[in-house]
């Protein structure tokens, strides 16, 4: 990644001071120098300490299969599909190593489910109630320390690189264009630090949104 993405000097928003000509603006204190590898991994880390502040204390696990309404997901659901996202995402896609889900599989319970099994927004009813709550948790956890360690020592340089991720996904997960030519479409020519942007942090941060809505609509906000 160029020079130019570690720093944001005054690029962008911010008031302009009184009397200041135009383009002139204020900076924020930060604004000198920003170190791209904390921010990243302070934001990543913050969804792990949002979801064990915000959901695990106030949602018992034997409420984590029930749907919010028609249509909506289950929390059991969200954890599932965001793992599995970020470890298809970050392993595959962006390391080129087989998904931790392979090994994990079994465990969680989805010895019988397609690899493309919990990739898709709605709920698969069947899955759910399939999975383990228990190994569930400890997966996500193991896939979010995975894209951790991955991030403490990445070359950012390589945040503009393009991973082959459709052929790495199917080669090593088995998670091929047929079944899902939505996902695939969706990752093609993207760079690392799409992946990293979005796959790791913003569909997680998203989906914690929903999985707080879901709290609260089962009657169980702290507020």
């Amino acid at each position: 990644m160029a020079e130019g993405c570690h720093r944001v000097a005054g690029a962008g928003g911010g008031r302009r001071r009184p009397g200041a000509g135009p383009g002139v603006r204020n900076r924020a204190p930060y604004a000198d120098r920003v170190d791209l590898r904390a921010w990243i991994s302070a934001e990543h880390d913050g969804l792990r300490d949002r979801f064990a502040h915000a959901i695990t204390p106030h949602v018992p696990a034997a409420r984590w299969r029930e749907r919010a309404g028609d249509g909506g997901s289950s929390i059991a659901w969200l954890v599932l599909h965001t793992a599995w996202h970020e470890d298809l995402a970050m392993a595959a896609a962006v390391r080129g190593t087989e998904p931790l889900l392979i090994t994990w599989r079994g465990d969680v319970g989805l010895a019988g489910v397609a690899p493309t099994g919990g990739l898709g927004e709605a709920e698969d009813p069947a899955v759910t109630a399939a999975v383990d709550l228990d190994a569930l948790v400890a997966y996500a956890g193991a896939v979010h320390e995975a894209t951790a360690m991955w991030l403490d020592s990445a070359d950012l340089d390589a945040f503009d690189d393009v991973p082959p991720a459709g052929a790495r996904i199917a080669d090593l997960a088995g998670v091929t264009a047929d079944a899902v030519p939505w996902l695939h479409g969706m990752w093609a020519g993207k760079p690392v630090g799409w992946f990293v942007q979005w796959e790791a942090v913003g569909h997680r941060q998203g989906h914690l949104g929903e999985m707080v809505s879901v709290r609260s609509r089962l009657g169980l906000s702290p507020f």
